[in-house]
Protein backbone atom coordinates (compact mmCIF):
# COMPACT_ATOMS: atom_id res chain seq x y z
CA UNK A 1 0.00 0.00 0.00
CA UNK A 2 1.37 3.43 -0.93
CA UNK A 3 2.10 5.54 2.18
CA UNK A 4 0.06 8.75 2.52
CA UNK A 5 1.65 11.88 1.13
CA UNK A 6 3.20 14.08 3.84
CA UNK A 7 2.13 17.58 2.83
CA UNK A 8 4.10 19.20 5.66
CA UNK A 9 7.31 17.44 4.65
CA UNK A 10 6.84 18.54 1.05
CA UNK A 11 6.20 22.08 2.21
CA UNK A 12 9.41 22.15 4.24
CA UNK A 13 11.46 20.79 1.36
CA UNK A 14 10.00 23.41 -0.99
CA UNK A 15 10.49 26.43 1.27
CA UNK A 16 13.68 25.43 3.11
CA UNK A 17 16.07 26.82 0.44
CA UNK A 18 14.25 30.17 0.46
CA UNK A 19 14.36 30.35 4.26
CA UNK A 20 18.04 29.41 4.43
CA UNK A 21 18.97 31.97 1.78
CA UNK A 22 16.98 34.66 3.62
CA UNK A 23 18.85 33.84 6.82
CA UNK A 24 22.15 34.13 4.90
CA UNK A 25 21.08 37.48 3.43
CA UNK A 26 20.09 38.73 6.88
CA UNK A 27 23.52 37.70 8.18
CA UNK A 28 25.12 39.78 5.42
CA UNK A 29 22.98 42.77 6.37
CA UNK A 30 23.91 42.33 10.01
CA UNK A 31 27.61 42.21 9.14
CA UNK A 32 27.58 45.55 7.32
CA UNK A 33 26.79 47.84 10.28
CA UNK A 34 30.43 48.60 11.02
CA UNK A 35 31.26 49.12 7.33
CA UNK A 36 28.32 51.48 6.78
CA UNK A 37 29.07 53.43 9.95
CA UNK A 38 32.65 53.97 8.80
CA UNK A 39 31.53 55.04 5.31
CA UNK A 40 28.93 57.56 6.47
CA UNK A 41 31.56 59.13 8.71
CA UNK A 42 33.37 60.04 5.46
CA UNK A 43 30.43 61.10 3.27
CA UNK A 44 26.75 62.08 3.72
CA UNK A 45 24.34 59.18 4.23
CA UNK A 46 22.24 60.23 1.24
CA UNK A 47 25.35 60.31 -0.95
CA UNK A 48 26.46 56.92 0.35
CA UNK A 49 23.08 55.37 -0.42
CA UNK A 50 23.10 56.93 -3.88
CA UNK A 51 26.48 55.38 -4.64
CA UNK A 52 25.54 52.06 -3.06
CA UNK A 53 22.35 51.61 -5.07
CA UNK A 54 23.96 52.89 -8.25
CA UNK A 55 26.65 50.22 -7.93
CA UNK A 56 24.00 47.56 -7.25
CA UNK A 57 21.93 48.60 -10.27
CA UNK A 58 24.98 48.70 -12.56
CA UNK A 59 26.06 45.22 -11.46
CA UNK A 60 22.65 43.71 -12.20
CA UNK A 61 22.29 45.51 -15.53
CA UNK A 62 25.80 44.40 -16.54
CA UNK A 63 24.94 40.78 -15.77
CA UNK A 64 21.62 40.89 -17.64
CA UNK A 65 21.56 43.93 -19.96
CA UNK A 66 18.12 43.08 -21.37
CA UNK A 67 16.51 42.26 -18.03
CA UNK A 68 14.12 45.22 -18.08
CA UNK A 69 12.55 43.89 -21.28
CA UNK A 70 11.08 41.09 -19.16
CA UNK A 71 8.63 43.53 -17.54
CA UNK A 72 5.51 45.05 -19.02
CA UNK A 73 4.40 48.57 -18.18
CA UNK A 74 2.55 47.35 -15.08
CA UNK A 75 5.65 45.55 -13.86
CA UNK A 76 7.78 48.66 -14.29
CA UNK A 77 5.23 50.77 -12.40
CA UNK A 78 5.17 48.30 -9.52
CA UNK A 79 8.96 48.23 -9.45
CA UNK A 80 9.00 52.03 -9.20
CA UNK A 81 6.49 51.94 -6.32
CA UNK A 82 8.53 49.31 -4.48
CA UNK A 83 11.69 51.35 -5.11
CA UNK A 84 10.00 54.46 -3.73
CA UNK A 85 9.10 52.60 -0.53
CA UNK A 86 12.66 51.26 -0.28
CA UNK A 87 14.20 54.70 -0.84
CA UNK A 88 11.91 56.17 1.83
CA UNK A 89 13.06 53.42 4.21
CA UNK A 90 16.73 54.33 3.86
CA UNK A 91 16.25 58.10 3.81
CA UNK A 92 13.88 58.21 6.80
CA UNK A 93 16.19 55.97 8.80
CA UNK A 94 19.15 58.24 8.01
CA UNK A 95 17.22 61.37 8.99
CA UNK A 96 15.92 59.67 12.13
CA UNK A 97 19.44 58.73 13.19
CA UNK A 98 20.27 62.43 13.35
CA UNK A 99 17.84 62.73 16.28
CA UNK A 100 17.99 59.38 18.08
CA UNK A 101 20.50 56.72 19.06
CA UNK A 102 21.47 53.82 16.83
CA UNK A 103 20.12 51.25 19.32
CA UNK A 104 16.69 52.89 19.48
CA UNK A 105 16.75 53.23 15.68
CA UNK A 106 17.50 49.50 15.32
CA UNK A 107 14.56 48.60 17.55
CA UNK A 108 12.05 50.93 15.88
CA UNK A 109 13.17 49.89 12.40
CA UNK A 110 12.55 46.30 13.50
CA UNK A 111 8.90 47.22 14.03
CA UNK A 112 8.37 46.37 10.36
CA UNK A 113 7.78 42.88 11.75
CA UNK A 114 4.57 44.25 13.30
CA UNK A 115 3.49 46.39 10.34
CA UNK A 116 3.93 43.54 7.84
CA UNK A 117 1.19 41.25 9.24
CA UNK A 118 -1.01 44.27 9.99
CA UNK A 119 -0.85 45.42 6.36
CA UNK A 120 -1.47 41.87 5.18
CA UNK A 121 -4.48 41.51 7.47
CA UNK A 122 -6.05 44.96 7.07
CA UNK A 123 -5.25 45.91 3.46
CA UNK A 124 -5.06 42.49 1.80
CA UNK A 125 -7.70 40.86 4.03
CA UNK A 126 -5.45 37.88 4.72
CA UNK A 127 -6.23 35.63 7.66
CA UNK A 128 -3.12 34.99 9.70
CA UNK A 129 -2.56 32.07 12.03
CA UNK A 130 -2.42 32.65 15.77
CA UNK A 131 1.18 31.38 15.68
CA UNK A 132 2.05 34.21 13.31
CA UNK A 133 0.82 36.85 15.74
CA UNK A 134 2.51 35.07 18.65
CA UNK A 135 5.81 34.89 16.77
CA UNK A 136 5.54 38.55 15.81
CA UNK A 137 5.04 39.53 19.45
CA UNK A 138 8.01 37.42 20.53
CA UNK A 139 10.16 39.06 17.86
CA UNK A 140 9.25 42.54 19.12
CA UNK A 141 10.12 41.62 22.72
CA UNK A 142 13.37 40.05 21.55
CA UNK A 143 14.30 43.15 19.57
CA UNK A 144 13.58 45.32 22.61
CA UNK A 145 15.84 43.22 24.85
CA UNK A 146 18.54 43.12 22.19
CA UNK A 147 18.68 46.81 21.32
CA UNK A 148 16.95 49.13 23.79
CA UNK A 149 18.82 51.01 26.50
CA UNK A 150 16.18 53.62 27.24
CA UNK A 151 13.43 54.94 25.02
CA UNK A 152 11.65 58.23 24.41
CA UNK A 153 9.30 59.32 21.62
CA UNK A 154 10.57 62.30 19.67
CA UNK A 155 11.12 63.58 16.14
CA UNK A 156 13.78 61.00 15.33
CA UNK A 157 11.72 58.12 16.67
CA UNK A 158 8.69 59.22 14.63
CA UNK A 159 10.74 59.34 11.42
CA UNK A 160 12.18 55.91 12.14
CA UNK A 161 8.72 54.46 12.80
CA UNK A 162 7.65 55.77 9.40
CA UNK A 163 10.79 54.12 7.98
CA UNK A 164 9.65 50.78 9.44
CA UNK A 165 6.21 51.22 7.88
CA UNK A 166 7.76 51.89 4.45
CA UNK A 167 9.93 48.78 4.76
CA UNK A 168 6.83 46.72 5.59
CA UNK A 169 5.12 48.15 2.51
CA UNK A 170 8.08 47.08 0.38
CA UNK A 171 8.02 43.55 1.82
CA UNK A 172 4.26 43.12 1.42
CA UNK A 173 4.27 44.73 -2.02
CA UNK A 174 7.04 42.45 -3.20
CA UNK A 175 5.13 39.40 -2.04
CA UNK A 176 2.00 40.52 -3.91
CA UNK A 177 3.58 41.77 -7.13
CA UNK A 178 6.46 39.38 -7.80
CA UNK A 179 4.16 36.49 -8.73
CA UNK A 180 4.19 35.98 -12.49
CA UNK A 181 7.01 38.50 -13.01
CA UNK A 182 10.78 38.22 -13.36
CA UNK A 183 12.17 38.87 -9.82
CA UNK A 184 15.50 40.01 -11.26
CA UNK A 185 13.93 42.65 -13.51
CA UNK A 186 11.68 43.86 -10.68
CA UNK A 187 14.76 44.40 -8.50
CA UNK A 188 16.59 46.33 -11.23
CA UNK A 189 13.70 48.81 -11.47
CA UNK A 190 13.68 49.17 -7.68
CA UNK A 191 17.42 49.84 -7.49
CA UNK A 192 17.31 52.43 -10.28
CA UNK A 193 14.41 54.16 -8.52
CA UNK A 194 16.25 54.25 -5.19
CA UNK A 195 19.37 55.62 -6.91
CA UNK A 196 17.41 58.50 -8.45
CA UNK A 197 15.51 59.37 -5.26
CA UNK A 198 18.57 59.17 -3.00
CA UNK A 199 20.49 61.24 -5.56
CA UNK A 200 17.80 63.92 -5.39
CA UNK A 201 17.93 63.84 -1.58
CA UNK A 202 21.71 64.31 -1.67
CA UNK A 203 21.49 67.62 -3.55
CA UNK A 204 21.12 69.75 -0.35
CA UNK A 205 24.36 68.11 0.89
CA UNK A 206 26.19 69.19 -2.25
CA UNK A 207 25.52 65.98 -4.23
CA UNK A 208 28.56 64.32 -2.68
CA UNK A 209 27.96 60.84 -4.06
CA UNK A 210 31.52 59.87 -5.01
CA UNK A 211 33.35 58.07 -2.18
CA UNK A 212 36.22 60.29 -0.99
CA UNK A 213 38.76 57.56 -0.15
CA UNK A 214 39.52 53.84 -0.37
CA UNK A 215 37.71 53.02 2.87
CA UNK A 216 34.51 54.67 1.68
CA UNK A 217 34.84 52.93 -1.69
CA UNK A 218 35.14 49.60 0.11
CA UNK A 219 31.92 50.31 1.99
CA UNK A 220 30.07 51.31 -1.17
CA UNK A 221 31.26 48.29 -3.17
CA UNK A 222 30.70 45.75 -0.41
CA UNK A 223 27.21 46.93 0.46
CA UNK A 224 26.34 47.65 -3.16
CA UNK A 225 27.22 44.19 -4.48
CA UNK A 226 26.56 41.82 -1.56
CA UNK A 227 24.11 43.63 0.73
CA UNK A 228 22.06 45.22 -2.06
CA UNK A 229 22.31 43.61 -5.51
CA UNK A 230 22.64 40.00 -4.35
CA UNK A 231 20.58 40.39 -1.16
CA UNK A 232 17.52 42.06 -2.69
CA UNK A 233 17.46 39.65 -5.63
CA UNK A 234 17.49 36.77 -3.12
CA UNK A 235 14.77 38.42 -1.00
CA UNK A 236 12.55 38.98 -4.03
CA UNK A 237 13.06 35.42 -5.28
CA UNK A 238 12.40 34.03 -1.78
CA UNK A 239 9.08 35.85 -1.68
CA UNK A 240 7.88 33.76 -4.59
CA UNK A 241 8.05 30.80 -2.18
CA UNK A 242 7.39 32.09 1.33
CA UNK A 243 5.02 34.71 2.69
CA UNK A 244 5.85 38.33 3.45
CA UNK A 245 5.25 37.77 7.17
CA UNK A 246 7.76 34.91 7.32
CA UNK A 247 10.32 37.00 5.44
CA UNK A 248 9.78 39.86 7.90
CA UNK A 249 10.34 37.60 10.92
CA UNK A 250 13.53 36.20 9.39
CA UNK A 251 14.74 39.75 8.76
CA UNK A 252 14.49 40.54 12.49
CA UNK A 253 17.62 38.39 12.76
CA UNK A 254 19.64 41.32 11.39
CA UNK A 255 20.35 42.94 14.80
CA UNK A 256 21.02 39.46 16.19
CA UNK A 257 23.76 38.88 13.64
CA UNK A 258 25.02 42.44 14.18
CA UNK A 259 25.28 41.80 17.93
CA UNK A 260 27.03 38.45 17.44
CA UNK A 261 29.54 39.95 15.01
CA UNK A 262 30.06 42.83 17.39
CA UNK A 263 30.79 40.31 20.12
CA UNK A 264 33.42 38.67 17.91
CA UNK A 265 35.20 41.99 17.42
CA UNK A 266 35.20 42.78 21.12
CA UNK A 267 31.81 44.27 21.98
CA UNK A 268 30.11 43.12 25.16
CA UNK A 269 26.96 41.02 24.77
CA UNK A 270 24.92 41.05 27.99
CA UNK A 271 22.68 38.31 29.30
CA UNK A 272 19.65 40.47 28.47
CA UNK A 273 20.83 40.82 24.87
CA UNK A 274 21.42 37.09 24.61
CA UNK A 275 17.90 36.51 25.91
CA UNK A 276 16.60 38.90 23.25
CA UNK A 277 18.48 37.04 20.54
CA UNK A 278 17.04 33.75 21.80
CA UNK A 279 13.50 35.17 21.65
CA UNK A 280 13.98 36.25 18.05
CA UNK A 281 15.12 32.73 17.17
CA UNK A 282 12.10 31.27 18.98
CA UNK A 283 9.85 33.71 17.10
CA UNK A 284 11.20 32.41 13.79
CA UNK A 285 10.47 28.85 14.85
CA UNK A 286 6.94 29.67 16.03
CA UNK A 287 6.06 31.47 12.79
CA UNK A 288 7.60 28.66 10.75
CA UNK A 289 5.47 26.06 12.53
CA UNK A 290 2.36 28.17 12.12
CA UNK A 291 3.08 28.68 8.41
CA UNK A 292 3.57 25.00 7.54
CA UNK A 293 1.51 24.21 4.50
CA UNK A 294 0.32 27.81 3.99
CA UNK A 295 2.86 29.24 1.54
CA UNK A 296 2.54 26.64 -1.17
CA UNK A 297 -0.56 25.62 -3.04
CA UNK A 298 -2.17 22.67 -1.39
CA UNK A 299 -2.24 19.40 -3.22
CA UNK A 300 -5.42 18.98 -5.23
CA UNK A 301 -8.10 17.20 -3.31
CA UNK A 302 -8.52 13.62 -4.36
CA UNK A 303 -12.02 12.97 -5.52
CA UNK A 304 -13.75 9.93 -4.12
CA UNK A 305 -13.99 7.07 -6.59
CA UNK A 306 -17.53 6.73 -7.78
CA UNK A 307 -19.22 3.60 -9.06
CA UNK A 308 -19.79 3.63 -12.80
CA UNK A 309 -23.40 4.20 -13.76
CA UNK A 310 -25.41 1.06 -14.37
CA UNK A 311 -26.25 0.43 -18.02
CA UNK A 312 -29.90 -0.47 -17.73
CA UNK A 313 -30.16 -1.27 -21.41
CA UNK A 314 -27.87 -4.26 -21.00
CA UNK A 315 -29.26 -5.46 -17.72
CA UNK A 316 -30.86 -8.83 -17.80
CA UNK A 317 -34.57 -9.38 -17.17
CA UNK A 318 -35.73 -6.41 -19.25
Amino acid sequence: MTPPHDVTAGHRQGTAPALLLMVAVTAVWGSTFVVIQDAVDRMPASGFNTARFAVAALVLVALRPRSLLALDRGGVLRGVLLGTALAATYLLQAYGLQHTSSTVSAFITGMFVVFTPLISAVVLRKRLAAATWAGTGLAVVGLALLTLRGFAIGHGEALTLLCAFCLALQIVGTGEWVTGRDPYALVVVQLLTVTVLCGAASVPDGFRVVPPDASAWFGVLMTGVLATAVAIVVQTWAQTRISAVRVAVVMTMEPVFAALIGRLVGDCLTLVQMAGAALVLIAMYVVELGSAGRDRPQAPRRHRLEKPPVDLSSAGGA
